[in-house]
């Protein structure tokens, strides 16, 4: 008999197709009583495909051996409570990397020249009254990268393309980087134009960016944020936005998404994106390759490719 696998969230067409393809699939996504439903496939279910997972579903499912996640970020996974468990976790690294330092430049750009609000201008039928405001650009500048990961690693490469100065704050200075390091984020902040974050989620980095690092940043600093909603203190955020204490934001992601606060609908400073970093056909097919290749990986009794419990 095909192993098992739970699906615990829908994931891209291709990937669940594969699934299919290679094993026996349940999908927790589709039950309407979910509790009867773990009850009855729980003890066969050995892998997972997706996030979501909590101590609570790992007891509902006693043999459980790998979950294979849908994403860089595994923070939606108790990763302590798998450890515990034996369980091995595997995430999809690197196959992103590219599509999100490319938007991360294309939000850089877009709230620089007001990119959105040009638009809108065209649009309205304004520009035959008058040309558009004289707006930013980012060559000259200094942008200081929260988290110098892979990810981190490939937008720092495009900045430089763009013919700025880059310096980067994490836990360790890395070796063999050509890029200033800070150990205090405050520092950085306050030297920066720029502050871009691409950190991992979960508790280490919760509300990480908050108060202090924005007064830091100032009313001539923007901030994008990459990472998670939770890395920034977002009631803050909005309020500096609104008083002008930074110059403004790119924001892909948010503390409760997909609900955001109303009050940044209204503000010109901000661009707003639908947490679509690794959002592309081509990079998300390799993710959900990737998901496949490690549940192959797992009950072929091969190494997983992308371990990270």
């Amino acid at each position: 008999m095909p192993d098992e696998v739970l699906i615990t969230h829908k994931l891209l067409q291709s990937c669940e197709d594969a699934i299919d393809a290679k094993f026996t699939a349940h999908r927790l996504y589709d039950q309407s009583d979910r509790d009867a439903f773990l009850a009855e496939v729980g003890p066969r279910i050995r892998a997972i495909a997706g996030g979501g997972v909590d101590p609570a579903l790992m007891d509902k499912l006693p043999n459980l051996e790998m979950i294979s996640n849908f994403g860089v970020g595994y923070d939606s996974i108790d990763t302590d409570a798998a450890r515990q468990r034996n369980i091995s976790v595997t995430n999809t690294p690197d196959v992103l990397n590219d599509a999100m330092a490319e938007i991360t430049i294309g939000l850089m750009v877009s709230l620089a020249r007001r990119l959105p609000q040009a638009d809108q201008y065209v649009r309205a039928g304004k520009w035959p009254e008058a040309g558009f405001p004289l707006q930013s650009e980012l060559t000259g500048k200094t942008v200081g990268i929260v988290g110098l990961g892979r990810i981190g690693k490939e937008i720092a490469a495009r900045c430089l393309a763009m013919k700025m100065r880059v310096v980067y704050f994490g836990r360790n200075k890395q070796l063999n980087q050509p890029y200033i390091y800070y150990n205090t984020l405050t520092d950085m902040a306050r030297d920066a134009d720029w502050l871009v974050v691409i950190t991992p989620g979960g508790a280490g980095t919760n509300k990480l960016i908050n108060r202090e690092v924005l007064d830091a940043l100032g009313p001539d600093g923007y901030l994008v944020n990459m990472a998670r909603g939770t890395v920034v203190d977002e009631p803050v955020l909005v309020d500096y936005l609104k008083s002008g204490k930074i110059a403004g934001a790119a924001l892909d992601v948010f503390e409760a998404e997909p609900k955001i606060p109303a009050e940044l609908f209204d503000l010109d400073n901000v661009v707003l994106s639908p947490h679509q970093g690794s959002a592309t056909h081509q990079t998300r097919y390799a993710m959900g390759a990737l998901v496949v290749a490690n549940l192959a990986a797992h009950f072929a009794g091969e190494p997983l490719l992308t371990r990270v419990v």
